[in-house]
């Protein structure tokens, strides 16, 4: 079975299922991209990871790598492998020892965790051609959010319109947001805190 190897282009809203998202794939050495239809924590896990949001506690996937680590388990792969009734089937290809494990797993958790160890995630060819799509029909797709968004919550607007916050007020906004478990929040001000930096470098 023929591989292609993929990365994350970003989370959409779905138009046609309420309260789920569109994790988009795209093809690395190709021109199609693949959306899966995955749940809302699923879509907050991948999303947090992406943006390097590290929780007080540690989330389901997190808690896996953590105890993967221990026990010298070594994530090598995901592999999305088949595609039954618009439902789409992945396996976690692991290694312990020098012994290889194929578990299998649903895409969203499969990539959850693959964002985690920095393993790289593969399609079959097979199911590329069927549900992959190109960039025109792309723009038809679901209009793309932000990762604050995933979880479902509005993000909150400046306390105090037309203030910029300094940098170290935004440094501690970011601890307190963590802290209190308030992902959206903290994703916002992680945003905030990159434009700032970007327009300090514009200025120098």
């Amino acid at each position: 079975m023929h591989k292609l190897q993929v990365d994350i282009l970003g989370l959409s809203t779905s138009p046609h299922t309420n309260g789920a998202y569109a994790l988009i794939l795209y093809e690395v050495d190709g021109k199609r991209k693949l959306p899966i239809i995955i749940g809302g924590f699923e879509a907050q896990a991948i999303a947090l990871k992406l943006e390097n949001i590290k929780p007080p506690r540690p989330f389901t996937h997190d808690l896996f790598k953590q105890i993967a680590d221990v026990f010298d388990l070594h994530v090598n792969e995901v592999f999305i492998d088949e595609l039954h009734n618009e439902t789409f089937y992945a396996k976690v290809i692991c290694e312990q020892g020098g012994v290889v494990h194929e578990i299998d797993a649903r895409p969203s958790d499969a990539i959850a965790i693959a964002v985690r160890f920095n393993a790289p995630i593969f399609v079959s060819e097979e199911i590329m051609n069927e549900a992959g799509i190109v960039e025109e029909q792309q723009k038809e797709e679901a209009e793309p959010v932000q990762p604050e968004e995933v979880s479902g919550g509005t993000s909150p607007e400046a306390e105090v319109p037309g203030v910029v916050s300094t940098e170290a007020d935004l440094k501690q906004k970011l601890e307190e947001a963590i802290n209190r478990e308030d992902y959206e929040e903290a994703a916002r001000i992680r945003d905030e805190l990159s434009r700032l930096s970007e327009d300090g470098g514009e200025e120098d």
